[in-house]
């Protein structure tokens, strides 16, 4: 194994009490992995201890140094850090951990332990969220700062494992990351060599250095990542680098200090056992009892408190005359920070389409309502994966990431992973609220991330145009028929699937408004009327994710129930049985989410049970519909794949047609 730091007796014992921390609360809770958080130890202390700007009493100050553990799996290297450097995390947090109800899970999760950037464990993520974070860093920057008031300047850090450069995620980002030129993000390499199978060699062989000087970044290393003077001085030359992210390549022994496990996958994931947990202590001359913590190392680690709180106090008092000086940008950027949406942004929404008298995809309208609400909101950051003119997200009255000024538009190329990991991790920086966009079958490409962002809470907008097989001639790897009932799967995702411009424009504004997760917007390529708001229901009723639109009386026999373009088809239908007899209702429902956060009330006056003849019709997979139209009811939709044709074609063949409507309700009413 690599030789052990020979530096002064502060930093051994500090680095050993992280060590022990892990390996104790490991052992205790008889799950979890050890053999990182012991490799790795030197490094993470080195970058703690030395250079990282944080303040444990206010954990969310904005110019903080952002820190990202992507080997999430070594989560106890995280919490034995914030413990000691005095985060609300206690001595019986870390005894919890991986329990019930507890501060210190598994993995780390935002939002749950105090100073956990964001929730990591899938790898590849946490290295693609902090290339976000990053890039938010740089954007908040150039627009805000003044050669004598830099209010934004911080540094974006990470660990990564051999485990997080093996994923597809981290080379798209990677990519990214260097063509942009992130001065200032800076990775270091847990190089061990280990993976859960053995020797990272039979998998992973490649030049990592050479791999990531073609990507453009600065390479440091080799280094032996036992070693602090080492790992201090590759810091200090990757800070010294402002024109490229760095990568510190770190060679390290997972399982440092165990006699019998040092070096092998056995220490991966599993806790060291009674036995070797005594001859590792026994091994680093650790004499203290398990949880406990030398006052020495506690004092020298609980400096960083201090640290913290006089860098928080200098950066507000340079707020203070940045205020002064430029009065204007500083309410700005205030106004990010918190991250409200006013709604002088949505002001005239109603009005975009009052003279349009062709049908309009909903991706064509979508496009003119960011742009009307991002001239108010310009905070309004993000772009596509080299779709933009296909899915009209370009943000025309703003120019291109890179610029000095409003750099609102982002070419993320042909990388769905990664623009959904980067825009988590811009969404978790603040100070701004990201989009992405693509074609709604590549939504399968982005589905990690966008997990994650459900799961972290964070607000992210995903456009999804291109929304069914009236994609048409591209065929059926184009179109998409699984993906709007696997968004919906989603929890604490919100998907929305307008039926036209206007629904579309208040679409907008629920993604806006929702500040407790990510909002998918789901748009048609194809033309679609836009329904006279004269005539019928404001559309503003799409925040209640569904509503009547139309109705031959209030107690109808039948009820349609249809999202998107399908409901034009819905209402022709209803006018059509309501003329022979019958009596229909149109619910337009381009939210399932905002339907179910509604009172049982009002979802009954919507969709009263006492009408059990309902059909639904969405161009998508039937999964899930049976909840809303009971088990008397019929779904048309696409339970198939598509195929290639023009979409006026596919919908007769697919059955998405009036007649096929009026067919089922006939079944339904006992009318053959």
């Amino acid at each position: 194994m690599a030789p052990q730091s020979k530096t002064t007796t502060i930093d051994n014992l500090s680095v050993n009490a992280i060590r022990f921390l892990s390996i104790d609360a490991v052992q205790k809770a008889n799950s979890g992995h050890p053999g990182a958080p012991m490799g790795a130890a030197p490094m993470a202390y080195t970058l703690w201890d030395r250079y990282l700007k944080h303040n444990p009493t206010d954990p969310n100050w904005f110019n903080r140094d952002r820190f990202v553990l992507s080997a999430g799996h070594a989560s106890m290297l995280l919490y034995s850090l914030l413990h000691l450097t005095g985060y609300d995390l206690s001595i019986d947090d870390i005894k919890d951990f991986r329990q019930w109800g507890s501060k210190t899970p598994g993995h780390p999760e935002y939002g749950l332990t105090p100073g956990a950037e964001m929730t990591t464990g899938p790898l590849g993520q946490g290295f693609a969220h902090g290339i976000g974070m990053a890039i938010a860093e740089k954007i908040l920057a150039e627009h805000y700062n003044r050669p004598d008031c830099r209010v934004i300047d911080h540094y974006t850090y990470g660990i990564v494992s051999d485990g997080d450069l093996m994923e597809g995620v981290a080379s798209e980002a990677a990519s990214l990351a260097g063509t942009l030129g992130l001065g200032k993000l800076i990775y270091l390499y847990d190089d061990n060599d280990i993976s859960i199978e053995g020797n990272t060699d039979i998998t992973f062989t490649e030049d990592v250095s050479k791999r990531f000087q073609s990507y453009n970044w600065h390479v440091v290393g080799p280094i032996n990542g036992m070693n602090i003077e080492e790992v201090d001085n590759a810091i200090r030359q990757a800070r010294k680098e402002d024109s490229r992210p760095s990568l510190i390549i770190a060679t390290t022994t997972i399982g440092y200090g165990s006699p019998n496990k040092a070096n092998t996958g056995g220490v991966h994931g599993a806790p060291l056992g009674e036995e070797e947990v005594a001859l590792t202590r026994q091994n680093l001359d650790w004499e203290h009892l398990p949880f406990v913590v030398p006052g020495e190392v506690s004092a020298h680690m609980l400096e960083a408190v201090a640290r913290g709180q006089n860098a928080t106090s200098e950066w507000n008092e340079l707020l203070v005359r940045y205020e002064a000086l430029y009065p204007s940008e500083a309410g700005s950027l205030r106004l990010d920070i918190e991250g409200n949406v006013e709604e002088a942004c949505f002001e005239k929404l109603d009005q975009l389409f009052n003279e349009e008298e062709k049908p309009l995809a909903t991706r064509e309208a979508g496009g003119r309502i960011m742009n009307h609400i991002s001239q108010k909101l310009h905070s309004l950051v993000g772009g596509s994966a080299d779709l933009a003119p296909s899915t009209n997200t370009l943000l025309s009255k703003h120019v291109e990431i890179g610029a000095a000024i409003e750099p609102h538009n982002m070419h993320f190329g042909v990388r769905e992973h990664a623009m959904g990991s980067i825009a988590g991790g811009m969404a978790l920086h603040g100070g701004m609220i990201p989009y992405t966009a693509t074609f709604l079958i590549f939504s399968d490409y982005m589905r990690p991330p966008m997990r994650l962002a459900a799961l972290m809470g964070q607000r992210v907008i995903y456009v999804f145009t291109h929304d069914s097989i009236a994609l048409g001639e591209d065929g059926p790897t184009h179109q998409p028929v699984e993906q709007l009932i696997g968004l919906r799967a989603i929890p604490n995702m919100t998907v929305l699937r307008p039926a036209d411009a206007t629904e579309t424009s208040y679409a907008w504004k629920a993604a806006l408004l929702n500040r407790t997760g990510p909002t998918s917007i789901v748009l048609t390529r194809q033309g679609v009327p836009i329904i006279d708001r004269h005539k019928m229901p404001s559309a503003e009723a799409v925040l209640k994710g569904a509503y009547t639109l139309w109705e031959k009386s209030a107690n109808p026999d039948v009820i349609l129930i249809a999202t998107g373009s399908e409901v034009q088809l819905a209402l022709t239908a209803a006018m059509t049985v309501s003329e022979q007899g019958f009596s229909a209702r149109v619910v337009s429902m381009p939210s399932w989410e905002l339907f179910e956060q509604q009172g049982k009330d009002y979802q009954e006056s919507v969709l009263p049970t006492s009408v059990t003849a309902r059909i639904s019709i969405e161009a998508a997979c039937t999964l899930g519909w049976s909840k809303y139209i009971g088990p008397n009811g019929y779904s048309i939709g696409v339970d198939t794949f598509g195929a290639s044709a023009p979409f006026k074609t596919l919908y007769e063949k697919y059955g998405l047609t009036v007649e096929n409507i009026i067919q089922k309700i006939e079944h339904l009413l006992g009318r053959k």
